[in-house]
């Protein structure tokens, strides 16, 4: 135990962990988006995307998807996948940190989870339904344990 009655052992800190494995599977599922993306390259993509107008009845020749349909090129495809890459490391670097109760791991989780919260009430708003509700209740439990945890420390 610290001077401020922290008890640094990270095996004390069983929330931390959960949040750790939360983050360390966002991570996998980046990773794995990004791999696919380069992988398959951009036709999947226009497919989905030509689907989704016909699909709708959409102008082919206006609006937001035919726009997106004209973005997806193999360099967009390797930003993307590059976006993504950076993202799963951001978290897998996080989850390791929360494994191991580091302090500075406490701030980043604390920090990108609130980041999520102003989009996750718009969510609610526009799509209310359990879904929607159950993402902004998981990241405000992520925001407090995190929170909890960086206070406990300062005593």
């Amino acid at each position: 135990m610290s001077q401020n009655g922290y008890n640094p052992d990270p095996h004390r800190h069983p929330g931390l962990h959960v949040i750790a494995l939360l983050e360390a599977s966002k991570a996998m599922l980046a990773l794995l988006a990004a791999t696919g993306l380069e992988m398959l390259g951009p036709q999947p993509l226009r497919d989905g995307v030509n689907a989704l107008i016909r699909r709708f009845s959409l102008d082919p020749d206006h609006g937001t998807l035919p726009s997106l349909l004209n973005m997806i090129s193999p360099d967009a495809v390797h930003l993307a996948a590059a976006a993504m890459i950076g993202y799963g490391l951001l978290h897998l670097v996080e989850a390791w940190g929360l494994w191991k109760a580091k302090a500075w791991a406490s701030w980043l989780g604390c920090l990108t989870a609130s980041i999520y919260l102003p989009f996750d009430i718009y969510a609610i708003i526009r799509h209310p339904g359990w879904a929607s509700a159950s993402v902004l209740v998981i990241n405000l439990v992520v925001v407090y344990v995190l929170a909890r945890d960086l206070r406990k420390r300062k005593r």
